[in-house]
């Protein structure tokens, strides 16, 4: 299908998103706002500043501003949108999130009061009811995905990103988990960033070895043997996620890598370890934007009705892709696919004849996955 031409140029804007950027911008002279992007900035020391500027064509996201200042730069062609009062999150979010923001507290409190937990309980009580939650919740994803492809062109520029997917069950201490951790670690280590759904089980054991893949190989069986007095969230989260709270203490600064979690899955705390953390409301778009990421590949790991639907939705984007846009598939497990959940005889099918045909991979070990990707 053809895109439809613009009808006009798209103008450049600028994300203006701390005080100290926009104090850089006044100080190296700067009057004209137009095309400007601020987003949660608290301006009430800065009305003299903001009365000195021109405005018109910039939009404030989210800023704390002084009396009267809102109607100010209202007056003179900007456009303000507030702060919506009531919400346990920010829908005008300039970046990422990190497990420990999200798990706030967790240390001294109960998970049902960290902010991860609160943002969930908001979903379930009150949601997307009304104009208002409908709103927050799309701003929210949109920044979101904003931070993200900022994050793809800072820490992660310039390197293929591999998508791990695979269950939430798969507990701490357990083979398949330990596989998984061993992959993410492998991936990292042959120069890959690792991106998974953000949630447990296989896909905190692939963020867990990534994080850890500079790290000698004993520390990551060590982190594994600590992890597993706590093999899973259930029944508390408060101990899982303290769990790995401590092996990162006892790790900081590993290898970045990305975890896309969402609040849909309430049930699915998101994981300690990965870095950069892309967490969305909308399920639909959390998992669209996991595949189209992962521009090296995806490895698929032992997972339920969630990863086979990450199989096939793959598999069609694979299926009429132009052949330099197709990405490797690799189904890690062959009883698993072929036998318990026999994903592969009907993907091998539909591979039939196809560009996809031999980018599409059955293996039985992380070092063929690896392998497959990292060549």
């Amino acid at each position: 299908m053809n895109a439809t031409p613009a009808l006009s140029p798209m103008p450049r804007t600028l994300d203006v998103e701390s005080l100290d950027q926009f104090d850089e911008l006044v100080a190296g002279g700067a009057r004209q706002m137009s095309g400007w992007h601020l987003q949660s900035i608290d301006f009430s020391g800065r009305s003299a500043q903001l009365k000195a500027m021109d405005p018109s064509g910039a939009v404030f996201l989210g800023c704390v501003l002084a009396p009267g200042m809102d109607d100010s730069l209202r007056a003179r062609g900007a456009l303000v949108f507030p702060a919506i009062p009531g919400l346990p999150f920010n829908p005008y979010r300039p970046g990422l999130y990190t497990g420990p923001e999200l798990y706030e507290g967790v240390e001294f409190r109960p998970y049902e009061e960290t902010p991860d937990a609160l943002i969930y309980a908001w979903t379930k009580q009150q949601g997307r009811a009304g104009v208002e939650g409908a709103l927050s919740v799309a701003l929210h994803d949109h920044h979101i995905g904003e931070s993200l492809q900022d994050a793809l062109k800072g820490p992660f520029a310039g390197r293929k990103i591999v998508g791990v997917m695979g269950g939430h069950a798969a507990q701490r201490g357990s083979q398949t988990y330990d596989d998984a951790a061993r992959l993410g670690r492998g991936l990292a280590g042959a120069g890959l960033v690792v991106a998974t759904g953000g949630g447990p089980g296989t896909m905190e054991a692939a963020n867990l070895g990534a994080y850890l893949s500079s790290a000698p190989e004993d520390e990551l069986d060590d982190a594994l043997r600590r992890l597993a007095v706590v093999p899973g969230f259930r029944p508390s989260v408060s101990a899982w996620a303290r769990a790995a709270l401590a092996v990162v203490g006892s790790h900081p600064g590993g290898t970045p890598s990305l975890g896309i979690p969402t609040w849909f899955y309430g049930h699915e705390p998101p994981n300690m370890f990965a870095t950069h953390i892309a967490k969305y409301f909308a399920n639909a778009v959390r998992e669209a934007v996991l595949l189209e990421k992962a521009n090296g590949g995806v490895v698929f790991l032992p997972g339920a009705a969630g990863t086979v639907q990450e199989v096939f939705q793959d598999a069609c984007e694979n299926y009429y892709a132009t052949p330099e846009a197709i990405n490797p598939m690799v189904l890690m497990g062959k009883r698993y696919w072929t036998e318990e959940l026999p994903a592969w005889s009907l993907l091998e099918r539909l591979a039939a004849g196809r560009g996809m045909a031999e980018r599409v991979h059955l293996v039985d070990s992380v070092d063929e996955a690896v392998a497959v990707l990292a060549a």
